[in-house]
């Protein structure tokens, strides 16, 4: 089993699953590395995610730990399944490692959630739109990467497509439509995108209105990424200084409660889509 200098956040999720299971069980690093025949200091790694598993030893662990949850099993059981190379591998040593991690998460969710509060949700951003928020970064970006970056975004959103259709809800701001990335018509172009794209089935669009009354928190961009199991959701947070995951409980339920929060104040879909066209033929 090779060491990893760089684990991606899903193989760190594996290896905290197995530590919250096997701490859950009051079971030893020494007596699990006894089950699999190995030091005790390879548990530790396996645990942080330095360290590959295979899946044949993750279901001699949960048996082991006691847990009767055949789905969650099954589901870490594929997360250790390391055969299937996703497309956003194309990208390493040319963009930061948590972009790729957000693509890997949201390939991996089985329902995808988005709050956006300055920009338009990026599995629904046209390239123009794209290239354009890009543009606007500090420091600014070598064309170069900024075209590695719109590439990347447009390739991200193939979880959303008509072939994947996975299930995708975005609440947007307000401000968000009126912030004219790029200008007048790449903004009026994005509007009308975003307009069709909520047609379609699977894809829901609300719009948060200027004058509904407060705003919790402190207006971060996020995705809630729906696990194939409950206990494999995950949060993704847009900071200053790139993405940040976390799947602790607590913060999971904050962050359901602010999207409930959304979901009680945002316009129904067909008022949004009535709300962006009119921004729309404003501009």
């Amino acid at each position: 089993m090779p060491t990893r200098h760089t684990p991606t956040e899903r193989q760190k999720r594996l290896g905290a699953e197995l530590r919250k299971l096997r701490v859950a069980a009051e079971v030893s690093t020494d007596y699990a590395a006894g089950l699999l025949g190995m030091d005790r200091t390879r548990i530790s790694n396996m645990e942080s995610g330095t360290r590959t598993i295979n899946p044949d030893r993750v279901r001699t662990l949960a048996s082991n730990y006691a847990c009767s949850d055949p789905p969650y099993i099954e589901a870490l059981v594929a997360m250790a399944d390391g055969r299937e190379r996703g497309w956003w591998e194309q990208y390493r040593g040319t963009l930061p490692q948590g972009l790729l991690d957000i693509a890997e998460l949201e390939w991996h969710a089985k329902r995808l959630l988005t709050f956006q509060t300055v920009h338009f949700p990026a599995l629904l951003q046209t390239e123009d739109y794209a290239r354009a928020v890009c543009n606007a970064g500090i420091p600014p970006m070598s064309r170069l990467e900024i075209e590695l970056r719109v590439n990347y975004r447009m390739e991200r959103q193939r979880v959303v497509d008509e072939e994947m259709s996975r299930p995708y809800i975005g609440y947007v701001h307000e401000a968000a439509l009126r912030m004219q990335f790029g200008g007048r018509k790449v903004t009026q172009a994005q509007l009308n995108h975003l307009c069709a794209v909520s047609e379609r089935e699977h894809i829901t669009v609300r719009i948060i209105p200027v004058d509904c009354e407060g705003f919790p928190g402190a207006g971060h961009a996020l995705i809630y990424a729906e696990g194939v199991v409950s206990q494999l959701d995950t949060v993704e947070l847009d900071s200053a200084h790139g993405p940040e995951f976390t799947h602790a409980e607590a913060r999971l339920a904050k962050y359901r409660a602010h999207l409930h929060w959304a979901d009680g104040v945002a316009l129904p879909p067909g008022k949004s889509r009535d709300f962006i066209h009119t921004i729309a033929r404003q501009l």
